[in-house]
C-alpha cells in the first residue's frame, strides 16, 4: 500500500478513509485530548512519556479512552512501521493520537449520547522541517498580542487538548502585523506563559528560567531539557516571568516535540542573543542522545 495508514476506534485502515462523525463531540463541543510523539531515525522517541500524558489529559478531561494499554503501542508501533516505509532515511515522522466523548446523538437526530462511543484515533504525518527551518537557523520572533491564556480556573493548562479558538485568534492577530512572528502569551496577571506549541525558557547569567509548571503544559520536551540540566549543571528554576525578564534575558528557548528546541531572537522587537552558548550546550547534548544533529536534519531539507 502506497498511502500511510491510520487508526482509528480499533481499526487500522488508509488515512484517507479516516473520518470522524459530524456529530463527534470533538467537533460539537471542541472536547478533544491530544499529544504528539515525533521519530528519530523513524523510532517513536519518549513514547512512554506522551502516552502517560494523553492518559492523564483525557482523566482530566472526563474523556474515555475505550482502548487497552497494550494496544495503543502496538497499534503506534503499525503505523510507524508502515508509514516510515513511505518517506526518505533522514526524515522523520510526527504520530498524533486524539480522543473525545465520541457522538452526541440529537446533532443528527440519533440517541447516542456522549460518551457512550468514545472516539480514540493515531494518524501520522511527515515532519515537516521546511517549516521548522528558520526557526532554527535564525530564531524565533515572539509577540506578545491582546489575547490572553485562558485562566488556569477555566481550563487546567495541563491538559493538552484541541480547544483552541483562542490560540487561533492570537495567532491570526500578530500575523496582521507581523508575518512570521509567533505568539506568546501572557496571563491575567501580565507574565508570560507559553506559546501555541511551545515551552518558553529564558537564560539569565547562565540559569535557565521557566514559567511556573501549573500555569503552563508539561511538556516533553521541556522535561528532556531539565535532564540535561542536570547532566550538564545548570540552574533550572520554574516562577512567575515577567516581560522585563524577557528583555533582560542573555537568552530565550523554545522546547517542542517537533523540532526540540530553537532559539528566540526577539520578544516584541527587544533583541536576544540568538543562537546563544546555552543554546548551542542543549542542542549537542540532546543531539547526542538521541544520535541525530537535530537541527542539521532539519537544515538538509
Amino acid at each position: 500500500m502506497t498511502e500511510p495508514l491510520a487508526f482509528l476506534n480499533g481499526q487500522l485502515l488508509p488515512q484517507s478513509q479516516a473520518r470522524l462523525a459530524l456529530n463527534d463531540a470533538g467537533f460539537v463541543l471542541g472536547a478533544t485530548v491530544t499529544d504528539l510523539c515525533r521519530t528519530f531515525r523513524h523510532r517513536l522517541y519518549r513514547w512512554d512519556d506522551h502516552l502517560t500524558r494523553f492518559r492523564r489529559s483525557a482523566r482530566s478531561a472526563f474523556i474515555d479512552v475505550a482502548v487497552p494499554d497494550a494496544a495503543i503501542p502496538l497499534a503506534a508501533e503499525q503505523l510507524i512501521e508502515h508509514n516510515a516505509k513511505l518517506i526518505g532515511p533522514n526524515d522523520d515522522l510526527a504520530l498524533v493520537m486524539f480522543a473525545t466523548p465520541g457522538p452526541i446523538g440529537f446533532y443528527l437526530g440519533e440517541a447516542t449520547l456522549p460518551g457512550e462511543q468514545p472516539t480514540f484515533g493515531m494518524h501520522t504525518f511527515p515532519l515537516p522541517f521546511a517549516r521548522y527551518r528558520p526557526w532554527v537557523e535564525r530564531g524565533v520572533d515572539l509577540i506578545t498580542p491582546s489575547i490572553r491564556a485562558v485562566p488556569i480556573d477555566c481550563v487546567d493548562p495541563t491538559i493538552k487538548q484541541r480547544s483552541r479558538m483562542h490560540w487561533w485568534l492570537a495567532e491570526r492577530e500578530v500575523r496582521q502585523t507581523h508575518p512570521t512572528a509567533q505568539a506568546l502569551l501572557l496571563d491575567d496577571a501580565g507574565c508570560v506563559t507559553e506559546t501555541a506549541s511551545s515551552n518558553l525558557l529564558l537564560v539569565k547569567d547562565g540559569m535557565l528560567l521557566s514559567p511556573p509548571r501549573e500555569k503552563i503544559l508539561p511538556g516533553v520536551s521541556l522535561a528532556v531539557v531539565a535532564e540535561l540540566c542536570v547532566e550538564l549543571g545548570i540552574s533550572l528554576t520554574y516562577h512567575d516571568l515577567s516581560l522585563a525578564d524577557c528583555y533582560a534575558a542573555d537568552e530565550a528557548l523554545l522546547t517542542c516535540t517537533t523540532y526540540c528546541i530553537a532559539g528566540v531572537r526577539s520578544i516584541n522587537g527587544h533583541s536576544l542573543t540568538c543562537p546563544g552558548p546555552t543554546l548551542a550546550r542543549l542542542l549537542a547534548a540532546w543531539s547526542t542522545k538521541v544520535g541525530v544533529d537535530i537541527h542539521q536534519q532539519i537544515r538538509a531539507v
